[in-house]
């Protein structure tokens, strides 16, 4: 007779590629520190002057420093109204920097301009991304180090309750 094995048995095929990845992701980095740094990283992320790319650029950054996805993304709906209105401070500030002169926008003309022919609108208007773009890059380090140096203090008193 053979003794019965304690060994656990093996996890089923959904257990091993949905249940175990999805609960590895929503449990990543739930410590304090980590998560300060990715609401700081989450946010600056957020505020790239260029609608529609955040997405991809949080899921690769938050890939990449292993943070916890669902709080990024959830960090980055919740800051689509302060992107929208940062664009334009942005293109500003990069105009400043590159001492260019000042380009015409509005977001209705944005939008139409880009309805009307996409590859137009790149060629009208692809400087003042990089504006845009160099202003945004200059703040990055600004946004992390104004939101993790306070949070994580913050997080971990609140931890410890």
């Amino acid at each position: 007779m053979t003794p019965p094995s304690t060994a656990a048995p093996r996890p089923s095929f959904w257990q091993r590629r949905l249940l175990g990845p999805l609960r590895a992701q929503l449990t990543q980095g739930v410590t304090p520190d980590c998560l300060a740094l990715t609401v700081a990283v989450g946010t600056a992320c957020s505020l790239l002057p260029f609608f529609g790319f955040t997405t991809l650029l949080n899921l690769v950054v938050g890939l990449r420093l292993r943070l916890n996805q669902p709080i990024l993304q959830t960090v980055n709906y919740l800051l689509t109204p302060v992107q929208l209105s940062l664009i334009l401070v942005y293109v500003r500030v990069g105009e400043f920097i590159w001492r260019a002169p000042p380009v015409p926008l509005s977001i209705p003309t944005l939008v139409a301009a880009f309805r009307a022919d996409p590859w137009l609108f790149l060629e009208n208007f692809g400087l003042t991304g990089v504006h845009a773009a160099t202003a945004w890059l200059l703040s990055v380090p600004l946004i992390l180090a104004a939101l993790y140096y306070p949070l994580r203090p913050a997080l971990r008193r609140f931890a410890k309750k």
